[in-house]
């Protein structure tokens, strides 16, 4: 499962990078946070795993972190764009 997640988040990023250049940089820097605090929260939810949590309680923490990063990415995408004047 662990290697799915990777190659999943690897190919992600591989694709946001090439998005990444049409962004000013308030959208950039919003989205860079969004990506740490998700970042953050499966460190958490790792954490949880190694800890023996059930199983569900470590997957609601993953999902969660999914769902604050695509609500960053989605500020960023409307204000962050507002923000840096590069309405679509």
């Amino acid at each position: 499962m662990k290697f799915n997640k990777t190659t999943i988040v690897a190919s992600a990023a591989a694709l946001s990078l090439g998005l990444a250049a049409c962004d000013g940089p308030t959208e950039e820097a919003m989205e860079d946070n969004a990506e740490m605090q998700e970042s953050e929260l499966d460190a958490q939810a790792e954490a949880m795993e190694d800890a023996g949590a059930p199983e569900a309680e470590v997957e609601a923490m993953e999902d969660q972190a999914d769902a604050v990063e695509d609500q960053g990415e989605e500020m960023a995408d409307t204000v962050g764009e507002e923000m840096d004047g590069n309405e679509m």
